[in-house]
């Protein structure tokens, strides 16, 4: 296995387009990395270049500490697993498996231990091995693509979106798979995907990516508790973090998140008492406009909510009620934003019922509206 680096690396493609800007990541040997963001991101670009499938533009890439900004990509002793299985129609699934070692004229005795080997990892059968990739389902397809790669024991797996084409529930089923498969290999992973779910789930580390940028690289905790700026907090997270537009304004000695009003319907929008402890760190922006950022975890009605204090709660009409089974999604307005709220089953509410919904503080961020960069 191998460290993975990539040293101020930049792709632009004829016509100016800047697909990625100047990044940099340190990928250590065995750790499992997701990069994700929305389409158009950067992150394939990315897996493509350290593949050496897109030449890069500028800066350098190093694997196992050997740079490979003009090595070929048969050379860079990686393998990659890609969105749509890249397998041969006309090829058993066992002669798939087999066939990048027959090119490199490896022994058969050394092929069919290694096809065999990794078979019984990923629960491919003999029957299997003999049929076409025709007679194979989606989720064992993508199997027999993993297995293609796990057979060249390379320095890295790279995997493009290998889940998108599999329903809900065999893309849980392979997600935890790949998660099992990269601790019994203990072998260096780079996966890309555009569904946070699957990279809060599967990654040591999340690189989230937005128009060529890195924005943040952490673990997924600190993502989600600690995001960067406005973009990392409203894209981990689902539902996705609730934003207000306000003002912080000083009161008797005391600071207050003010809501901006909006809707065109003469609201005023909710006022909110910031603690002591946030409000040491908003001081020098009193006056100024923020967004409050508030998780639909983090948001209930008053009078369910153990972390309700005085003067931070909002009004707010119900307009959407979703029920999730295990939880329930509350859409609310409070006449100038839209919000969700994430709570218990057993706490009913109605559609056009009016609700004082309690804010935790102890959660929540405020960010610079023009930066849209963290503040607290």
């Amino acid at each position: 296995m191998a460290k993975v680096l990539l040293e101020n690396v930049s792709k632009t493609y004829p016509g100016g387009f800047k697909a990625v800007d100047n990044a940099n990541l340190e990928i250590s040997d065995q750790e499992f990395v997701v990069l994700v963001g929305p389409s158009g991101c950067g992150k394939s670009t990315t897996l493509r270049m350290v593949a050496g499938l897109e030449e890069i533009s500028s800066g350098n890439i190093f694997i196992d500490g050997k740079r490979v900004n003009d090595v070929p990509p048969k050379d860079r002793d990686i393998a990659m697993v890609f969105q749509n299985y890249a397998l041969y129609p006309h090829m058993t699934v066992y002669k798939n498996m087999a066939f990048g070692l027959m090119l490199r004229k490896y022994p058969k005795t050394e092929i069919d231990q290694r096809v065999r080997e990794a078979a019984q990892i990923l629960g491919i059968t003999d029957e299997q091995l003999e049929r076409k990739p025709k007679a194979l389902s989606g989720g064992q397809r993508q199997r027999v693509a993993v297995g293609r790669a796990i057979v060249r024991k390379p320095k890295a797996f790279l995997f493009d979106e290998p889940l998108s084409n599999l329903d809900a529930k065999m893309r849980v089923q392979m997600r935890a798979e790949i998660s099992k498969l990269h601790d019994r290999l203990n072998s260096t992973m780079i996966y890309v995907t555009h569904d946070q779910v699957e990279a809060m789930t599967m990654g040591d580390r999340i690189v989230v990516m937005k128009d060529g940028l890195i924005q943040q690289v952490a673990e997924p905790i600190t993502l989600y508790d600690n995001p960067r700026n406005m973009f990392v907090a409203g894209f981990i997270g689902s539902p996705p973090m609730n934003f207000f537009k306000g003002a912080i304004e000083q009161r008797a000695g005391t600071l207050w998140f003010i809501e901006q009003a909006g809707g065109g319907n003469g609201s005023k929008g909710f006022s909110m008492r910031i603690n002591d402890e946030m409000a040491k760190k908003l001081t020098g922006h009193v006056g100024k406009t923020v967004v409050f950022g508030s998780r639909p975890e983090d948001i209930n009605d008053k009078q369910y909510a153990s972390f309700a204090q005085p003067d931070q709660t909002a009004a707010a009409t119900v307009e959407v009620v979703e029920p999730m089974g295990a939880e329930i999604y509350l859409y609310l307005n409070t006449g100038s934003h839209t919000f969700v709220a994430r709570v218990n089953p057993h706490e009913r509410a109605d559609v056009g019922q009016k609700l004082e919904m309690a804010f935790d503080l102890r959660k929540s961020h405020f960010f610079d509206a023009q930066t849209e960069q963290v503040i607290v």
